[in-house]
């Protein structure tokens, strides 16, 4: 999937694109019909919500279910990246994040390169997550918010939010938020929230900041993240475990466009089981790659 020169100046400006039902409701049942077995496994790889057996996120379902290995290398959502970055990507990160009806928790102000700089030692900002609706978004289940623009601010402080929510974050102080949104329009525009239909696909810029609340709708609000990085700024740190934060850079080869309907053979390395080495973290540094 090439973008238009319209879509890369827009890209440049507001750090972020939004592709309505860019995936049909058949390649999105797929995809949905998968999640309810991944959410019921009691492995660490699932993060439930504090207080609460809801599922947050589930990590690198790429490895161990077909239907999420395929759209691991769908090249709907990896041939822009490619573009944006003129290089070959590997998977940092894959999750499907569950904002469930009624129990779906907030998360705060961040970056994601934050989070991958502070923890992985993510070299730069090359890298940047892929999404795609599993369900239907709209204002009241919870749906992303962005500040356009607030990419171009680079790299901000943050502080290491272990105690808000079931899962650590590097956050953003409300101060910076407040000046963020006013720069990009205050309430005309400072504040943008992509809705649509499931099957919709947003891509975002790395530093472009954003956050979600809680989910008091009763309808879910379930989505897909590939976070994708271009292969010469692999992590330099394993801080954190493997399902989270992956260690293999080998760039992805992308399937047919029909990959989600069609039987496409993909290799599941974690079909039978999580390794014990997924669960090992080293704060040591790699050394720079040959």
């Amino acid at each position: 999937m090439k973008l238009t020169p319209e879509q890369l100046a827009q890209f440049d400006r507001d750090g972020y694109l939004f592709f309505p039902g860019l995936f049909t409701p058949k390649e999105t049942k797929v995809l949905n019909d998968a999640v309810p077995a991944l959410y019921a496994r009691r492995e660490a790889y699932n993060v439930r919500e504090r207080g609460s057996d809801a599922v947050r996120t589930n990590f690198a379902a790429h490895l161990y279910s077909e239907p999420f290995a395929r759209l691991a290398r769908h090249p709907r959502m990896i041939e822009p990246v490619e573009e944006l970055f003129g290089e070959k990507l590997y998977m940092h990160q894959f999750k499907i994040n569950g904002k469930m009806a009624f129990e779906g928790d907030v998360w705060q102000w961040h970056q994601d390169y934050g989070t991958w700089l502070n923890d992985d030692l993510m070299p730069t900002e090359r890298a940047m997550n892929v999404a795609i609706f599993l369900d239907d978004v709209n204002q009241f289940n919870g749906p992303l918010m962005f500040i356009p623009g607030s990419h171009k601010k680079g790299v901000v402080d943050a502080k290491h939010d272990v105690s808000t929510t079931s899962y650590p974050l590097w956050t953003v102080g409300n101060d910076l938020i407040r000046e963020l949104v006013e720069r990009a329009g205050g309430k005309n525009g400072g504040l943008v929230s992509p809705q649509g239909p499931a099957g919709s696909m947003i891509l975002f810029h790395s530093c472009l900041l954003h956050a979600s609340t809680s989910n008091l709708s009763p309808w879910n609000r379930v989505s897909v993240y590939l976070s994708l990085c271009a292969v010469s700024n692999h992590v330099r740190r394993f801080k954190r475990p493997e399902y989270i934060a992956h260690r293999d850079f080998t760039a992805i080869e992308c399937l047919p466009d029909d990959c989600l309907l069609a039987d496409y053979p993909v290799d599941l390395p974690w079909k039978d089981g999580m390794p014990a080495s997924a669960l090992v973290t080293s704060e040591a540094t790699l050394k720079e790659a040959a």
